[in-house]
């Protein structure tokens, strides 16, 4: 894996990443439809989740691009351990979006310096509704500040112009037509494809997502000519096709289903067993994730498959890595890769 530069005067920046139309996330969006009879598929940023483990098997399962975890311009350009923590990658780790939490457009030029090299593009966060965020001019505070948020996207675009692309990930106002101005102008600001969350910030997650807000702010910026990605409630591979179908969407982006079947856009409609070996055969390739984040991450897609209660409980009673080993073999018939049929199975191969 790349060693993430700094910005001291004796280190030479990388250049951006040589983007190809395989890798090219906008050229991805616009033509699945016709390369794979689709619209695109998107797992999208989870703080702390998204790490390359877990992005390597999404894209095992018909993910078209993956995003990293929201990193925090600030202390990602200052801090040296913030870089080595937040971010790791590799040549096999495409398409990537880079997600940045930002409020200012210097940072964000460092940022972006910085990571650059290993990436595809750069999404900003306009969507998170955590308090402090908010607080810091991030996430959900952008939405009212159009003027800050489009001056970083013309920055990165006045930069970078095509060889590196730049997106939005928004979630709506309460006046529908504030949204349509915000998309409005960030198109004219150059920004590549927005992503529209189907909620505003207050709107809890357990409440459905917005599908006619988005329809309606897709209607009124058509003219644009840029794409829109639809996020909010996938959990299955048949709301790929009504969400987009629905709103005019170029393709859908998926978190909290990602995170307890990452299989869904294969056609999975429960975790299948195949990506808990897949799972754990990229996290012990790879190294370096927590070991409460694997479990937490075996957890959420066990869960989805109905493992016994009790067994459920246990798995999350151990403490490191040997014992959580031990116990799949002693629960499961756990295969390796290079075994016979490794990540093939469905069902839950329960030895007793």
């Amino acid at each position: 894996m790349p060693t993430m530069p700094t910005l001291s005067d004796d280190i030479v920046i990388p250049k951006p990443k040589l983007i190809t139309r395989e890798t090219d996330p906008l050229h991805i969006i616009k033509t699945r439809q016709k390369t794979h009879g689709r619209p695109v598929t998107i797992a999208g940023p989870m703080v702390r989740y998204s790490k390359l483990p877990f992005r390597q098997l999404c894209r095992e399962y018909d993910v078209d691009i993956v995003y990293s975890p929201m990193i925090l311009a600030r202390e990602y350009v200052r801090n040296e351990h913030a870089r080595i923590s937040d971010f790791s990658t590799n040549s096999e780790d495409t398409p990537l979006i880079v997600q940045v939490g930002v409020n200012n457009v210097a940072d964000l030029l460092k940022f972006v310096e910085m990571v650059a090299p290993y990436c595809d593009g750069v999404g900003i966060n306009c969507g998170c509704p955590i308090k402090e965020q908010i607080r810091e001019g991030i996430g959900c505070a952008l939405i009212y500040n159009p003027g800050l948020l489009c001056d970083m996207v013309r920055a990165v675009k006045g930069k970078y112009g095509d060889k590196l692309r730049i997106e939005t990930k928004i979630r709506i106002h309460e006046e529908l037509n504030e949204t349509v101005n915000l998309c409005r102008e960030l198109c004219e600001a150059g920004v590549d494809w927005i992503t529209i969350h189907g909620r505003t910030r207050r709107t809890r997650s357990s409440q459905p997502a917005n599908l006619d807000a988005i329809k309606y702010i897709i209607e009124n910026i058509r003219d644009k000519n840029v794409p829109v990605i639809a996020n909010g409630d996938c959990f299955k591979l048949s709301d790929l096709e009504r969400i987009t179908t629905y709103t005019g969407a170029s393709g859908v982006m998926a978190v909290r289903g990602l995170l307890s079947n990452p299989a869904l856009f294969a056609g999975y409609e429960t975790c299948p067993w195949g990506c808990i070996e897949k799972f754990w055969y990229w996290v012990l390739e790879f190294g370096g994730l927590p070991f409460q984040l694997t479990l937490h991450h075996l957890y959420c897609m066990l869960e989805s498959m109905d493992l016994r209660k009790p067994l459920l409980k246990e798995m999350m009673n151990l403490k490191n890595y040997i014992s959580l080993i031990d116990w799949f073999d002693k629960t499961f018939y756990f295969k390796r890769f290079g075994e016979d049929e490794f990540g093939k199975a469905v069902e839950i191969p329960y030895k007793n």
